[in-house]
């Protein structure tokens, strides 16, 4: 796992065991845990998260791991769980550049993220069946809320993966990048939203995860809106904004 943070408030995280695709074991994941810990704790206002190699993550490394005494739920819930929690509730924007393998632990980084992008050549889906394991990492959400419960089940069923493009035609993902550009592309994404307005950024966020997580309705949403709103007015990022555009002049924000 490595960690860099720039001047620019963006950490750069980077999935980076490429002669195993970035697969993901126990040590791996309290890594990358700690990883996003530390980007919190610098005040980082944006994450991008990486993958080293011709692949993102393609899940759990299972190499050696023996099924008779396996730990699943220690691997699980003990682990990914909190890391998925703790990568969903980062306060500021966190950006993902995904291509080859993003499944199972892979997949599941990708759900929690802010905004993904996808190179064509990305593979999506629920490979388990050749395990005899079933689709993990918060897959099953993802794919019946944006694809239905049929289209679900045929991925389940048949382990054929979605390419990117598929992906992302489908509102799984936010937009397709070229091989060649996306992580580029994803990076100037990131260093644009770290120099932006951090509290009202993580507003955004938290009002998508409670219409998400809590199936608020119109009015419930526009409450939470309205609340955000006056909260921001205290904030300087907020009366900056203000004054900009009331001087004509570019707007800079300190993510406060």
């Amino acid at each position: 796992m490595g960690t860099d943070a720039g001047g620019s408030g963006l950490a750069t995280i980077t999935l980076n065991r490429p002669a195993a695709r970035n697969a993901l074991d126990e040590q791996a994941l309290r890594d990358l845990d700690a990883a996003y810990a530390r980007a919190e704790a610098d005040g980082a206002r944006a994450v991008l998260l990486r993958g080293e190699g011709r692949a993102f993550c393609a899940g759990r490394d299972i190499a050696g791991v023996d099924p008779r005494t396996d730990d699943a739920a220690g691997y699980l819930d003990g682990l990914l769980t909190p890391l998925l929690h703790r990568i969903a509730a980062f306060p500021a924007p966190t950006f993902a550049a995904a291509h080859g393998a993003c499944l199972g632990v892979g997949l599941g980084l990708l759900i929690a993220t802010d905004v993904v992008y996808v190179a064509p050549d990305a593979k999506i889906g629920s490979p388990f069946a050749a395990l005899g394991a079933a689709l993990d990492s918060g897959g099953h959400a993802l794919f019946v809320e944006r694809l239905g419960t049929h289209r679900t089940l045929d991925l389940v069923y048949t382990g054929r993966l979605l390419s990117g493009d598929e992906a992302v035609a489908a509102g799984l993902f936010s937009r397709v990048v070229d091989a060649g550009a996306l992580e580029e592309r994803t990076r100037d994404a990131a260093v644009a939203a770290a120099s932006g307005p951090t509290a009202a950024f993580v507003a955004s966020k938290r009002i998508v995860a409670a219409l998400r997580d809590e199936r608020l309705g119109f009015w419930e949403a526009l409450a939470l809106e309205t609340r955000a709103q006056v909260a921001l007015g205290d904030t300087d990022d907020y009366r900056e904004g203000f004054a900009a555009f009331q001087q004509k002049r570019p707007q800079v924000f300190r993510g406060r």
